[in-house]
């Protein structure tokens, strides 16, 4: 039992300091792109730091978070690179497989 509240105590700091860091975390924002038969898709406050493999067609990719993102024009982050900073967009022609938010 005494082993308990000590953890119990540890485990709430803990959450409480990842719900107050998730924004900064997070590129704030949208990042929108073109699909499959000119549909739209979009991510709110993506994750900083991290690679998405894109699952279907992507292109025309649009920066309206407030960090830079990178696209890549091969999976896990690879093959040539277009860096777009924030507000900026790509070509709606311009095709891309994989994307990182705010890269280190």
């Amino acid at each position: 039992m005494r082993l308990c509240r000590p953890l119990a105590a540890a485990l709430g700091g803990l959450a409480l300091v990842l719900t107050t860091t998730g924004s900064a975390l997070a590129a704030d924002g949208t990042f929108a792109w073109i699909g499959p038969k000119g549909k739209a898709y979009a991510i709110d406050s993506p994750p900083d730091n991290k690679c998405f493999d894109m699952a279907q067609e992507a292109r025309g990719a649009r920066n309206a978070t407030k960090k830079p993102l990178v696209v890549y024009t091969k999976k896990k982050c690879k093959g040539s690179a277009l860096r777009l900073a924030p507000g900026r967009s790509a070509s709606d022609s311009a095709r891309f497989a994989s994307v990182i938010f705010n890269p280190r």
